[in-house]
């Protein structure tokens, strides 16, 4: 579904990225794993057309994404849940879900895409009137995913989900990112710590500095030098 092959990134003359190549496959859950700064959220800004490549391919579901326009490539069915959340503060939570189904005809109807979105998160449900700033830091990652959910994609970026976030309101995203993916979207994830990768993971990649380091399964042992950076220690 989602094919990236050796993506180079620059930012202000700086090498962010440094032949990055990863695929995810129709309804699988890959795991990009790194450290703050790695590159995770430049390869998901570079991914949505944010950011330009200075080499490298990004095909989505058999087409070339490159230098096409972000509402294009959402267009096309990439949801993307952004670390910061991005919550429009102005807007209610219910018109927060309810935008994507103004900006993307999908085979399903509006009502339809936004009932998923609450099934997903059955909380949301009772904040519909409440405004993007009135949200913890939680409710607004519910509220992004919820959002990104209702555009009905293919695949969804959820860049580090549980960033930041309270012991008590991670079981309700991980409950969330699993029902997510029971669904059959295809799922690619930010995370920084290895405690959050999912089980059910197709593939863990490893990112340090810019270059995927290491690819295996989610619970394997990875190697000394690999789980120094990942846990932290390094």
């Amino acid at each position: 579904m989602l094919a990236i092959e050796r993506l180079t990134v620059d930012i202000q003359n700086s090498r962010i990225l440094r032949d990055v190549s990863l695929g995810v496959g129709a309804g699988e859950l890959i795991c990009l794993v790194g450290r703050n700064g790695a590159g995770k959220t430049t390869t998901f800004r570079t991914i949505m057309g944010y950011l330009k490549p200075v080499s490298g391919s990004i095909v989505f579901r058999n087409r070339s994404i490159v230098g096409m326009a972000t509402h294009r490539i959402a267009q096309m069915g990439v949801g993307y849940a952004p670390e910061d959340s991005q919550v429009f503060g102005d807007l209610s939570v219910t018109e927060n879900i309810e935008l994507p189904t103004w900006t993307r005809p999908s085979d399903r109807d509006a009502r339809t895409r936004i009932a998923v979105a609450y099934d997903i998160f059955p909380k949301l449900r009772q904040y519909g009137l409440r405004g993007g700033n009135q949200l913890s830091g939680g409710e607004r990652k519910m509220v992004s995913i919820a959002r990104a959910l209702a555009l009905d994609p293919q695949m969804l970026l959820l860049d580090e989900p549980f960033e930041g976030l309270s012991p008590a309101i991670i079981p309700s995203i991980s409950e969330g990112i699993a029902s997510i993916r029971r669904l059959g979207h295809a799922i690619l994830m930010a995370e920084s710590n290895v405690h959050h990768i999912p089980d059910y993971a197709e593939s863990v990649y490893v990112l340090e500095r810019g270059e995927i380091i290491y690819k295996g399964k989610p619970g394997e042992r990875y190697p000394p030098d690999v789980m120094k950076i990942i846990s932290g220690s390094a």
